[in-house]
């Protein structure tokens, strides 16, 4: 399960069970996510994650960006009481490719509002979830805490997430 952790907002997206294909799922509001409310327990149970990727905000020149002290706390303070493990992935560009997906499928910035977290969840997710793949077909450590995608895979997964079909939050 990926979190894309914003201040007000967070994106989540899921792997199918085979971790081929990362999905937005839903965007809750920050505030529940962090202190584990009903809203978010109900993810958690519905897809029992066995592993959070959490976004890490980096700069252009791949270091940590003002956010990621702030994400990094948050994000390790959900892994510890959900008890689940926690990896980063650079989450560099993210929104701004689901905000370019979601333009070419006709959203206006207020339709695509509630949508852009959970596509930028989605993106960093199926990066992340390919460069295991890979990791593994090289028969490397797959175990690597922070990830920073490549822009083909991260197109080609934005395409992919931005088609899967969403509900009205």
């Amino acid at each position: 399960m990926a979190l894309d952790i914003g201040e007000v907002r967070v994106g989540i997206a899921i792997s199918d069970a085979s971790m081929r294909i990362a999905s937005p799922v839903k965007v809750l509001p920050a505030a529940e996510v962090r202190s584990c409310a009903r809203s978010f327990r109900r993810v958690l149970e519905d897809f029992e994650p066995g592993l959070l990727v959490c976004g890490l905000p980096k700069t252009l020149s791949g270091e940590d960006g003002p956010q990621a002290a702030r994400v990094r706390e948050c994000a390790q303070n959900i892994a510890a009481t959900c008890g689940l493990p926690l990896v980063f992935s650079d989450e560099r560009l993210s929104s701004v490719e689901a905000k370019r997906v979601l333009r070419e499928q006709g959203f206006s910035d207020k339709t695509m509002r509630g949508k852009v977290d959970m596509i930028a969840a989605g993106l960093f997710l199926q990066a992340w979830l390919d460069s295991q793949a890979h990791a593994s077909h090289e028969s490397t450590d797959a175990t690597t805490t922070e990830f920073a995608p490549a822009p083909a895979t991260a197109e080609s997964a934005a395409e992919r997430t931005a088609a899967e079909p969403t509900t009205k939050e």
